[in-house]
C-alpha cells in the first residue's frame, strides 16, 4: 500500500513570503514503482525557501535553486524517489504547508497545496497514472493598460487530454480568483486592460487535470477490484501557483518598446528541443526593448539549468541532462524583464519542451548529410456510436538518400567516447502505430508517437520530424 507523503516548505524570517509552488510526478517500471516527484517552491529569496521534511518511503536529496530575481524571488527545487510495490486502491493526496502567501489583492492568507492522483492500474498503459508536467517563474507582471495572454505549456506523459481550472474546495484555504485574471480550460490566461484601482500583487490558484482521451479501467494491484473511468473524469490534478502583479500603466503597450520583444533565435512558444543524456542544450534567448533597457533572463526549468548574458538583451540558457533524466519531456519557461526609470518590464511569458533521448550518441562528418523523407498514410475508421474514439492507424514507410562524399574521418562530439566505425544509413523503414487519437486534433501527441517509434527502429532522438500534411510527415536526420 503506498502510504500518503507530507511535505513541507517553511520559509523564515520576519519579511519572508510565499510565491507559489508546481508539483508533478510520473511513474518509471511498474515492479517496483519508481515514483519521482518534482517540486518547484518560491519563496521571497533563496535564503528563506528550505524544504525540510520527507514523511514516507522517499529519499531526501539537496535543494537547489532554480533562479532568483534580485532578492524580489527565489525559486527552489528537489526531486524525491519514492519506491512501491503495487497499485494503491485510493487516491492519493499530500498537501504542503509554509509560511503566508505575499500579500496580495484577493485575500489569500494560507497557503495549501493538494496533489490528487489515483495510483491505480491503467488498462491502456499498464501502469498508474503520471500528472502533467509543467512550469512558470513565480512572479508574471504587466502594465494595467496592457492586453496580455498568457499560454500555459503543458504535457502529459500518458498523452491524457489536460485541462486548467481555478482552485476550489479542499484544494485551498481561501479560493478566491484574482478578478483580473481568467483562465480556459485550454490552459490559457488572459488579463485585460484595467483602471489603477486594480494594481498590485494576485495569488494564482489553479490546478491541471489530466482526463483519459477513452474510458480505461483501473485495477488495484492487490484486490483485483476495477473501477472505470470515462473521458469525463479526471484521473489526477496537480497544483499551479504563482504571483500575478498589475504594475502602473507603461507609456506604450506596443512591444519591443517598453515591453522587451523577443528576437530571432529565440524559439518559438511550444518548440521541442531534442537533446541527449550528458549532451548539454544550449538556448539562445535574444530581445529589444527600444525606451528600456533589457537587463534580465528570468526563467523556470528543470534541476541544474542555468543562464548567462552576453551583453544588453543577449542570453543564453543552459542544461546537460544527467542518467535519471533519459526520456523525460520537461518544460522550460522564460521572460525577459527591461527597466525604465523606476519601471519593469516584462515580455511575454515563452515556453519549450526540452525532450532527453536515453544515450548520448556522435554524428560523423559528411559534405551531403543524409536526409530522411517519411511517408505517413492515416485511415480513420469512423465510430458506430458517438461513446468510441475513431480509431487511427499510422503506416510509416521511410527511405534514406546516400550522401554523395565524405570529407574527413568520422568523429565524436563527446569527449572520450567511441568514436562511430562509419555513416550509418536507415535504407528503409516499415512501421505502423495504431492510435486512437486524430490527426486534425492530436497532431503534435501523434508526432511524438512517431518520433518514439523511429527512435525504438534505430533512429536517433535528435530527428527532426515536420507535419507537411494531415496525411504526409517530412523526417530529418540532423547535420553531422
Amino acid at each position: 500500500m503506498l502510504s500518503s507523503v507530507l511535505l513541507l516548505l517553511l520559509i523564515s524570517g520576519a519579511q519572508a513570503a510565499y510565491y507559489g509552488a508546481v508539483l508533478s510526478y510520473y511513474f518509471g517500471d511498474v515492479q517496483p514503482f519508481v515514483i519521482p516527484y518534482h517540486f518547484k517552491e518560491s519563496g521571497s529569496s533563496c535564503q528563506e525557501v528550505d524544504i525540510w521534511h520527507c514523511g514516507g518511503n522517499c529519499t531526501t536529496p539537496p535543494v537547489y535553486a532554480i533562479d532568483e530575481s534580485r532578492n524580489e524571488w527565489c525559486q527552489k527545487t528537489r526531486v524525491d524517489i519514492y519506491n512501491s510495490y503495487g497499485p494503491n486502491t485510493f487516491t492519493y493526496q499530500h498537501s504542503v504547508g509554509s509560511s503566508s502567501w505575499i500579500e496580495n489583492r484577493n485575500g489569500i492568507v494560507q497557503t495549501r497545496v493538494v496533489v490528487n492522483n489515483d495510483l491505480r492500474n491503467r488498462s491502456d498503459i499498464n501502469k498508474p497514472n503520471s500528472t502533467p508536467q509543467t512550469t512558470i517563474i513565480p512572479l508574471v507582471r504587466v502594465p494595467s493598460n496592457c492586453q496580455r495572454n498568457i499560454n500555459l505549456l503543458v504535457s502529459d506523459p500518458d498523452g491524457d487530454d489536460i485541462r486548467c481550472r481555478y482552485a476550489a474546495g479542499s484544494e485551498c484555504n481561501i479560493c478566491t480568483p484574482p478578478s483580473v485574471l481568467s483562465v480556459s480550460s485550454s490552459c490559457s490566461l488572459s488579463f485585460s486592460p484595467t483602471n489603477s484601482s486594480n494594481e498590485g500583487p494576485y495569488a494564482v490558484q489553479m490546478m491541471v487535470e489530466d482526463f483519459p482521451r477513452q474510458t480505461i479501467t483501473l485495477t488495484d494491484g492487490n484486490t483485483g477490484v476495477q473501477e472505470v473511468k470515462t473521458s469525463s473524469i479526471a484521473i489526477g490534478s496537480i497544483p499551479f501557483q504563482f504571483v500575478f502583479r498589475v504594475d502602473p500603466a507603461a507609456p506604450s503597450c506596443t512591444e519591443g518598446e517598453y515591453l522587451p520583444r523577443f528576437l530571432p533565435p529565440t524559439p518559438e512558444h511550444g518548440a521541442q528541443i531534442f537533446t541527449n543524456v550528458n549532451q548539454a542544450v544550449e538556448i539562445s534567448v535574444r530581445a529589444e526593448a527600444t525606451q528600456a533597457d533589457t537587463t534580465e533572463l528570468l526563467f523556470s526549468g528543470p534541476p541544474g539549468s542555468a543562464k548567462s548574458s552576453s551583453g544588453s538583451g543577449n542570453f543564453t540558457l543552459t542544461w546537460t541532462p544527467i542518467a535519471g533524466d533519459g526520456g523525460l519531456n520537461y518544460p522550460l519557461c522564460f521572460v525577459v524583464q527591461a527597466n525604465s526609470s523606476s519601471s519593469v518590464y516584462q515580455s511575454d511569458l515563452r515556453c519549450v519542451f526540452v525532450t532527453t533521448g536515453n544515450t548520448t550518441v556522435s554524428h560523423p562528418s559528411t559534405t551531403t548529410p543524409p536526409q530522411t523523407t517519411t511517408t505517413l498514410t492515416t485511415t480513420t475508421n469512423q465510430p458506430t456510436t458517438t461513446t468510441t474514439p475513431p480509431q487511427t492507424t499510422t503506416t510509416l514507410t521511410t527511405t534514406t538518400n546516400q550522401p554523395t562524399t565524405t570529407t574527413t574521418p568520422p568523429t565524436s562530439s563527446t569527449p572520450n567516447a567511441t568514436p562511430d566505425p562509419g555513416p550509418n544509413y536507415v535504407l528503409a523503414l516499415d512501421a505502423m502505430i495504431s492510435t486512437t487519437l486524430l490527426m486534425e486534433t492530436d497532431s503534435a501527441t501523434i508526432m511524438n508517437l512517431i518520433k518514439e517509434e523511429l527512435k525504438r527502429q534505430g533512429l536517433t532522438s535528435d530527428i527532426t520530424l515536420k507535419l507537411l500534411s494531415s496525411r504526409l510527415v517530412g523526417v530529418t536526420t540532423p547535420a553531422p
